[in-house]
């Protein structure tokens, strides 16, 4: 466990420059630390960054100087087995996740409630945080929500804000996960687990692995919230020594469920029926459910649930419909970095072959073939892109129509030949984004941007 008491007067290693490196540095760098931050790509100018006093930088590699550090601070997107890391062990260096770094300065008090999943994460984390704030406002004035993790800013950039009995909510990926030995969460959150990051964990158990170390140090007086229709949530109930409670949409679920769905209200054991946030699609029922869970197990009246759910709005760039043009809806779906939330989102429309699929980007392992069935009933084409094209082809190849694209701009053109009155053109890719862009986040706004640009050119036209 990170002490910072312990460390006084020691140099840290922060490995990547990334957001949450940056983040950590500066954290470490304001509380007295020396730090040296280690990247391992060639950067020409670092200076923009602004980086905090007292910290050295080293880009295009990782030298004998990270050794010389009393301890290393990991980004979370590092390969475990790299061999900077397995280096650091065999000297015996104390390495620490970024997340736990930074709540070991985080005052004693502070409610820390965790969300995590393979999809769903960011939905669920913003409307808890919203329902936190509602109940904040109206109840507790002092007390303040602060909402930080894989979500934006990492928690090393909010931690020193923190004040006793203030709310910290966390989306916690499986890359933070993996690196945490010690975490903690009051209100621990697993929404559900399909293949993802593969590449990364080497293999789906050590995925699994990963994502029930959430649970992992709770106590009998902490609380835990998880999908009782996911199977590898239930089979991790049995494990978990929290006080439990589960959720499903769905009328078929292994544990059994705190809270179910109607059709038209989420019912809860204790009586509570909530009309559900206006949002599309199942899934993002069962993310109410785990959401209302959570601010239940911290006192939160059901009234003020409702509240925030009548006024919560859909996401950018999760199933979000944004230009209407000749009778063709466009949705902008780039944050379905993985096919089962692609699947998820080709659920959310009818079950007519009616949708225009722009598939593609950095692999991550899975095959595409658990696409087919859906493609079949949701679709009328594929429009690929990105790195993985080939893999698309390949394993589509003669049982479904794929058209080759290769970047964004030319799956926007041929989807404005090819879509029809009462079609869906879905960006939903079903990848990562690294291969041509920053993040999901600049992928979906040029997507947006490609379209909103060829429906004015259009309408000019005319």
């Amino acid at each position: 466990m990170f002490k910072p008491e312990k460390f006084a007067g020691k140099k840290a290693c922060v490995l990547g420059l990334g957001r949450s490196g940056r983040q950590a540095a500066a954290l470490l760098a304001r509380h007295g630390f020396q730090v040296l931050i280690s990247e391992e790509h060639a950067m020409a100018d670092v200076s923009a960054l602004g980086l905090a006093p007292r910290t050295e930088v080293e880009t295009g590699g990782h030298t004998e100087k990270v050794f010389a550090c009393d301890f290393i601070v990991k980004s979370p997107g590092i390969l475990p087995k790299s061999p900077v890391l397995k280096e650091a062990r065999r000297r015996r260096i104390p390495i620490f996740s970024e997340l736990e770094t930074a709540l070991a300065f985080a005052p004693k008090g502070v409610t820390v409630l965790a969300v995590s999943g393979t999809n769903g994460k960011t939905t669920t984390v913003s409307l808890l945080g919203e329902i936190l704030k509602e109940y904040c406002a109206k109840r507790e004035p002092k007390r303040r929500v602060f909402v930080a993790g894989n979500i934006g800013a990492p928690v090393s950039a909010c931690v020193d804000q923190l004040k006793k009995d203030d709310f910290l909510v966390v989306e916690v990926s499986s890359y933070q996960l993996e690196d945490s030995t010690f975490f903690r969460p009051r209100v621990a959150c697993l929404l559900n687990i399909t293949p993802d990051h593969l590449d990364h964990h080497a293999g789906m158990d050590n995925y699994v692995k990963a994502k029930a170390r959430l649970f992992k140090n709770q106590r009998c007086n902490d609380f835990a919230v998880v999908n009782g229709g996911d199977e590898f949530c239930a089979a991790m109930a049995g494990t978990i020594k929290a006080s439990l409670a589960a959720f499903s949409a769905k009328p078929n679920h292994t544990l059994k469920t705190d809270v179910f769905f109607d059709g038209d209200e989420i019912i809860f054991s204790q009586g509570y029926r909530l009309r559900p946030p206006k949002l599309k699609g199942i899934h993002n029922v069962e993310n109410a459910m785990a959401a209302a869970l959570c601010a239940l197990a911290v006192q939160v009246p059901a009234e003020v649930l409702q509240r925030v759910f009548d006024r919560f709005e859909a996401m950018e760039h999760r199933i979000e419909p944004f230009a209407y043009h000749r009778g063709v809806v466009y949705v902008n779906d780039s944050k379905a970095t993985n096919l089962d939330s692609t699947i998820i989102a080709l659920k959310s429309f009818d079950r007519t072959p009616h949708i225009w699929l722009i598939l593609g980007g950095r692999d991550k392992g899975a095959s595409y073939e658990a696409l087919l069935p859906h493609l079949k009933t949701y679709c009328k084409g594929v429009l690929s892109v990105g790195e993985c094209m080939d893999k698309i082809e390949r394993e589509l190849k003669g049982a479904f129509p794929v058209t080759r694209c290769g970047t964004l701009e030319c799956a926007v053109d041929e989807a404005f030949t090819k879509a029809q009155k009462g079609d869906v053109v879905l960006l939903s890719p079903a990848c990562a984004s690294f291969d041509q862009f920053k993040d999901f986040e600049e992928r979906g706004r040029i997507f947006k941007e490609l379209v909103i640009r060829r429906v004015k050119k259009e309408r000019m036209g005319k």
